[in-house]
């Protein structure tokens, strides 16, 4: 497809905010004519400062490789950036050009790539011979976009993101929460002023005749100002805009007017959706398919997208992605299928299940759980140590508070935010839990900065009596800041403490050791994990059975990492040879034992900002990048990718994602929020159900938990203490205009049998996190088995209740509990005679449970239940 790239620059000092687009239209590749393949290789680092010191090195005359694989950010830095033998057509359009510039064995000067800097080196045929290709999964990670159709960028994420970028900062801004958001608000406003008063009608002969500004550069300002427009929901303006880079297109840049029609589309469906009020309640009108019987009820800016969408196919009929929002905006019309061109028709049956569940209701409005906000984490766990759980949640607005939604126990929620000392917790993409001073009271970590600019990060002490201290700074958890959205808890040495894993974006990782008193070290250097990747997910399991935890890092530029704990404070990454590198584009990631027998596999979605890609799992077409990923771990240190005999070899564009058990029969499902910041970036969330360990079947038409918009942050919790997990999940994209109500989908219920199990450590870090659950079930008609959990969160965007919710199959009866602590325990702790259907605490070291006395409640109100305060140890010293 023929694309623009719209990246805006904008300098301080100048009047103008697009004049200065990169804009041009983006040309397919073009087939190579004066060479042929050769050898590269590739060093990128992200500042500089590493560019001075890269260029010092060669200067002297070490060897490229060694520079590469020392100080190079690119996942080829782990072969020397060996890029490998490649033909320069498959390139980025940047390193074509620079590849054709060079002779063989010389080095390139230093130019862009993305957001950082870069260095070529043409190999010569003698350096080539014996080096081995890379394999083809990475090749995809650095090539061209000629072979994938990528989503268009409309919303103005990036115009947005620029304008931050270049805006004047005072020191010390990015620890300072309200700051940033002032300095955001500020550079939005005086931007848009300056464009708007840049491209008033009136200045447009002097813009064309004494700047000799080209009908392109008039284009590409108008459609830059629309997407600023479409950025903050001003739809009227912003299709005013694009309507006048129309315009241009029809008459003057014939080559940009696919993109204009889809562009008009795409705007029109996104007013038509705020206009019917889709954002804020939602209901079954943000699900696909839609209930029967229903469609919006303001049709008109729906008929205008429709309209256009069949502009665009008439002249590329074949557009996947076009034909896809075309369907769509049929359904808002109420005309689907039946409306759509039989040549543009992608039917039905497409999406419907093959396998049936009962259905999932979003209760979110009943229970008061009245959140509306963009992308953002979620946490639903007992912060109050009541046996009921809470939900707070994150933005990536660096305006926007965390919210705490105290559990009132009869179904609803209240706002606690306030109250908790929270309403000064501005921004963060993901949220997660731990109680890491061993105090019996969960506390929170916010991540931030993620897609951007570095920002701090904030440690909330949870002070035992529902308010939370920002103890940041005083940890040693706030310098540097950095650009981040995952991390991990867990203890690392077994001395009941748990540290901290920080993956970041272009930055060094961090591994936190947990000192005991309410402070950490960084030991991210000396314990060998200190490389820079672009960190998407992370999550820490023993792995290999040898007692201490092993650390995963995905990667969205590049191979993913796994991390073998060497029992001494130190790592080696050994992702190769255990065969779990992922594609070159990862995304969210866990350990979790899919097939029950004891040993933590691997998952990791792929993330490719591609419609067409979505659309061809959905038509069983073959794909061109890489799907979803199961690792199965076979007991000996390495992993076998069974992502196709588990039928996961699909590919969606999953950001947000977590993992329960939907049905109680003891096998974890899996649910995926999908999208990207584009407005086109409409497809529905996915639940996979998991059927015994065997093989994963899309279970979302059925079960009516395919929403349409944004999913990020997603937990799987007992919400309303009825015996089966619902789906909790923050809604909303990365601008204000794509904002969006939260979902709770409940859990219809069936008749399997349960157990929830909430452990607390004494020797062991007191909320158990890495602690290892075996229960031994025997079913009626069935042998005897084995179901198995880990103590965590679930996955890496989004967290779940410590308390692990145990499904167990029909007419179970529990033969055994054990518990292998991590704490450094070979023999586990071991206890017999458990109920079915109840909650349960135990305690490190206790010869019997205690019972957590709950009842099941209606969401939205009912009578009380009647839970009690837990019987907590005392704080360990």
């Amino acid at each position: 497809m023929l694309g623009v790239r719209w990246l805006a620059r904008f300098a301080p000092r100048a009047a103008l905010l697009f004049l200065a687009l990169l804009s041009l239209l983006k040309q397919p590749a073009l087939p190579s004519q004066t060479q042929t393949q050769a050898g590269v290789r590739l060093i990128v680092v992200n500042s500089q400062a590493d560019l001075s010191a890269v260029l010092a090195r060669l200067k002297r005359g070490d060897d490229f490789g060694v520079v590469a694989r020392e100080l190079s950010l690119d996942a080829t830095s782990i072969d020397g950036g060996y890029l490998g033998h490649v033909d320069p057509s498959t390139l980025r359009p940047e390193l074509r050009t620079v590849f054709a510039s060079l002779k063989p064995g010389q080095i390139s000067q230093p130019f862009r790539l993305d957001q950082n800097y870069a260095l070529l080196k043409l190999l010569p045929p003698g350096e080539v011979a014996h080096l081995q290709a890379v394999d083809e999964e990475r090749q995809m990670a650095i090539r061209a976009d000629s072979t994938l159709h990528f989503a268009p960028d409309i919303g103005g994420f990036i115009e947005a993101g620029s304008v931050y970028l270049q805006a004047a900062k005072p020191p010390g801004w990015q620890q300072d929460l309200r700051a940033a958001c002032e300095l955001r608000t500020e550079a939005d406003r005086s931007a848009l002023k300056r464009v708007e008063q840049f491209l008033a009608p009136a200045n447009e002969p002097t813009l064309i005749n004494s700047m000799h500004l080209t009908p392109l550069d008039l284009l590409n300002s108008h459609f830059g100002l629309g997407d600023f427009y479409a950025y903050h929901g001003d739809m009227a303006k912003a299709l005013e805009q694009w309507q006048l880079a129309y315009k241009i297109a029809l008459t003057q840049v014939s080559r940009a007017v696919p993109l204009l029609e889809e562009t008009l589309a795409i705007g029109y469906l996104h007013k038509s959706e705020m206009e019917n009020n889709v954002y804020t309640h939602p209901g079954g009108r943000c699900l696909f398919p839609m209930p029967p019987g229903m469609h919006y009820q303001n049709l008109a800016d729906s008929q205008q997208a429709v309209r256009h969408f069949l502009n665009y196919l008439a002249l590329r009929p074949d557009d996947l992605e076009v034909k896809w929002l075309l369907n769509l905006t049929y359904a808002t019309l109420g005309q689907y299928p039946s409306a759509v061109p039989q040549q543009y028709l992608i039917p039905l049956s497409a999406f419907q299940s093959k396998q049936r569940v009962p259905r999932f209701v979003d209760v979110a409005p009943q229970a008061k759980l009245d959140l509306f906000g963009m992308a953002g984490g979620v946490i639903v766990d007992d912060f109050e140590n009541n046996g009921l759980f809470d939900v707070v949640t994150s933005s990536f607005d660096t305006c926007h508070s965390l919210r705490l939604l105290h559990n009132n126990g009869d179904g609803t929620f209240s706002e606690r935010t306030g109250q908790a000392g929270l309403a000064d917790q501005l921004g963060g993409l993901n949220i997660l839990q731990a109680d890491y001073n061993n105090d019996g009271c969960l506390d929170i970590l916010v991540l931030r900065g993620a897609w951007e600019l570095p920002q701090r990060k904030s440690l909330l002490r949870n002070n035992c009596n529902g308010t939370f201290t920002d103890v940041t700074a005083a940890s040693g958890l706030a310098q540097p800041a950095t650009s981040t959205q995952s991390a991990v808890w867990a203890d690392i040495n077994n001395d009941g403490l748990l540290d901290l894993f920080v993956a970041n974006e272009n930055g060094p990782l961090q591994l936190f050791l947990n000192n005991g008193g309410g402070t950490f070290k960084d030991i991210s250097h000396s314990a060998g994990i200190d490389r820079t990747v672009f960190a998407k997910g992370v999550t820490a399991a023993d792995f290999d059975g040898d007692g201490y935890v092993d650390l995963y890092v995905s990667n969205f530029k590049g191979f993913n990492l796994l991390f073998r704990n060497n029992h001494d404070n130190t790592f080696t990454e050994i992702a190769n040879q255990a065969g779990v590198q992922g594609t070159g584009k990862s995304f969210a990631t866990w350990f979790f034992d899919y097939d029950n027998d004891g040993l933590p596999d691997l998952f990791v979605t792929s993330y490719y900002m591609s419609i067409e890609e979505s659309m061809r799992t959905y038509l069983n077409l073959p794909h061109q990048a890489g799907t979803l990923k199961l690792y199965k771990n076979l007991g000996t240190g390495a992993f076998r990718d069974v992502t196709k005999e588990t039928k996961l070899d699909l590919l969606f564009m999953p950001m947000g994602a977590n993992f329960g058990d939907i049905n109680n029969d003891g096998y974890l499902d899996i649910y995926l929020g999908t999208g990207n910041p584009s407005f086109a970036s409409e497809l529905p969330n996915v639940l996979l159900l998991n059927n015994e360990g065997k093989s994963f079947v899309d279970v979302t038409e059925s079960s009516g938990t395919g929403e349409l918009h944004k999913g990020h942050g997603v937990a799987f919790a007992d919400i309303d203490f009825d015996g089966d997990e619902d789906i909790l999940t923050q809604i909303g994209g990365a601008e204000p205009a794509d904002a969006h109500a939260f979902r709770l989908f409940e859990n219809p219920g069936n008749d399997n049998d349960w157990i929830s199990i909430r452990l607390v450590g004494v020797k062991a870090n007191r909320c158990a996190i890495g602690a290892r659950i075996k229960i031994t079930v025997k079913n009626e008609g069935r042998t005897i088995r084995s179901v198995y959990r880990t103590v965590n969160s679930g996955g890496s965007f989004g967290a779940s209740p410590l308390e692990q919710h145990i499904g167990l199959g029909h007419r179970a009866q529990i033969l055994s509990l054990d518990i292998l602590w991590p704490d450094g325990s070979t023999l586990p702790q071991h206890l017999t005679n458990l109920p079915v259907n109840q909650a349960i605490q135990v305690k490190q070291f206790a010869p019997q449970y205690t019972a957590i006395k709950r009842r099941p409640v209606r969401l939205g109100g009912a009578a009380r239940p009647s839970a009690e305060r837990l019987a907590l140890p005392e704080p360990q010293p």
